[in-house]
């Protein structure tokens, strides 16, 4: 496979996967912005999200937390628009991503729905800190070099 470097070859090479490797490539992007949020049991959804062994209960019990902890990130976010508290509100929705089966899920995909939903998380924490130096770019490279090593592997 040669390098991923654009974004329709990111998304047709994020749909060819099967289950599996769409939940642990999606837990590889959410860890990379998991630090975005403060909400430790995010940390418990990844581990199930990234055991290949997990039962189908152990994901929708997962992904019952992932929604509580967005639910609760979403009502902190407020009128006031905290940037800091909206990356833990995508962060919560990348994990949501990672730890949906398939077949339930959104457009795409979950490794491209966790993707999306980091890359707002990174882009909110961009605005929050008002760095000129940096871009939200370098997430989506990220991401693709991220995908291209795992494909190697």
């Amino acid at each position: 496979m040669s390098e991923i470097n654009n974004e329709a070859d990111f998304r047709k090479t994020l749909e060819s996967l099967d289950n599996l490797r769409q939940r642990q490539v999606a837990v590889t992007f959410v860890k990379h912005v998991l630090h975005l949020s403060d909400d430790k049991r995010l940390d418990r959804v990844m581990k199930t999200a990234a055991d290949p062994d997990a039962t189908d209960e152990e994901l929708a019990a997962a992904l019952k937390t992932a929604h509580a902890v967005t639910f609760d990130c979403h009502a902190r976010c407020g009128a006031e628009g905290n940037w800091t508290d909206q990356a833990g509100y995508f962060v919560a929705r990348a994990a949501v991503a990672a730890a949906t089966l398939p077949e339930h899920s959104r457009a795409g995909g979950p490794a491209w729905q966790a993707a999306m939903s980091a890359r707002m998380a990174h882009t909110s924490m961009l605005i929050d800190e008002l760095d000129e130096n940096k871009s939200a770019h370098t997430e989506c490279e990220w991401q693709y070099r991220s995908l291209s090593d795992y494909l190697k592997a």
